[in-house]
Order: structure tokens, then sequence, then C-alpha cells
């Protein structure tokens, strides 16, 4: 980890970061159900774990993608979120994040939600700081790669349409 050219393209697993929740009350609705608020909190710390770690920088969130609740989590669950750098572009990297519940009484753990987010890294006065690139390594790691650039051109396009409507 101690390079001297801070842009050397870093493999995805060098961001590939975990961490986990236990649901209390207070993270839930009247109904004991996990409130989607903060799920979507938890998402976005999960995905700044994984940008941090690759961009060795500051990064703030520029966007998050869809997000469908796939299964409820109640409270006195485990929730697991897992996240890594998919790809980079120059100032921005997307990352995915996906998130299990885990009931440890039953050993049985089921898929909650995925997001894609995209975040930029930057300065400590919020100025862009270019990214290294990514390597993506296996199948799996290269499909998500080349789905990101496909989610970018989607993102892309929605803001000129929305930029035409506004004039």
């Amino acid at each position: 980890m101690n390079e001297t050219n801070p842009l050397t393209p870093r493999p995805v697993r060098e961001s590939q970061s975990e961490m986990a929740e236990l649901v209390l009350p207070n993270d839930a609705n009247p109904l004991g159900a996990l409130l989607g608020g903060r799920l979507m909190h938890w998402i976005d710390l999960a995905g700044a774990m994984a940008a941090h770690r690759h961009a060795r920088s500051y990064v703030v969130t520029a966007s998050v993608d869809h997000i469908d609740f796939l299964v409820p989590v109640h409270v006195g669950s485990l929730v697991i979120l897992r996240s890594s750098v998919n790809r980079v572009f120059h100032t921005s990297m997307e990352v995915g994040v996906k998130v299990w519940v885990e009931n440890y009484i039953q050993d049985k753990r089921l898929h909650v939600a995925s997001a894609h987010l995209t975040f930029v890294a930057v300065d400590g006065k919020g100025g862009r700081l270019a990214v290294p690139p990514v390597i993506p390594e296996g199948e799996e790691q290269k499909r998500r790669y080349e789905d990101a650039g496909r989610r970018r051109e989607i993102r892309r396009a929605e803001l000129e349409r929305r930029n035409r409507n506004k004039s």
C-alpha cells in the first residue's frame, strides 16, 4: 500500500468492505420492520467505505441508483452490507452495495437489497481529485465493470434529458 504514484491502478479486492448492523427498535417502524431510510443510510456508509479505500481520499455521494426492498428486516436481525468499487471514471467511481439479513438463530441469510452509488473523490476543500483506475479480476468483477459503464451512459442520458426539459 506504500506506493509513489497515487494513480496506480488498484484491484477491486482492495476496496471490498463489509459492515454489520443489528436492527434495534430505534431503527424500526411501528410494525417492527427496519425503516427504509435507515437502510439507505447504511448503504451510503458501506458504499463510502469502499470508495474511501479505493480513492484513498475524501469522497462525497453524487448519486444513488434504484433500490428495491426485497424482504422485510425485523428488530433483532443482523444486517450485512458488502461493497466494492465496480468502475472508476475520472474523479468519480461507481460502488456496488449488496445487503443481506442474517437470522443467526436459524442460520439463514436472505438478500434484502442492492444498490449502485456514484461517489466523487474530493480534497479537503471540496475540489475534485483524480481516482486511480480499478482492475476487475474474475468474471463477476468484469461483468460488474462492464455493467457500470452501461449504467453511466443511462445516467448521462437522463441528465441530458432533464437539462433539455428545464429550458
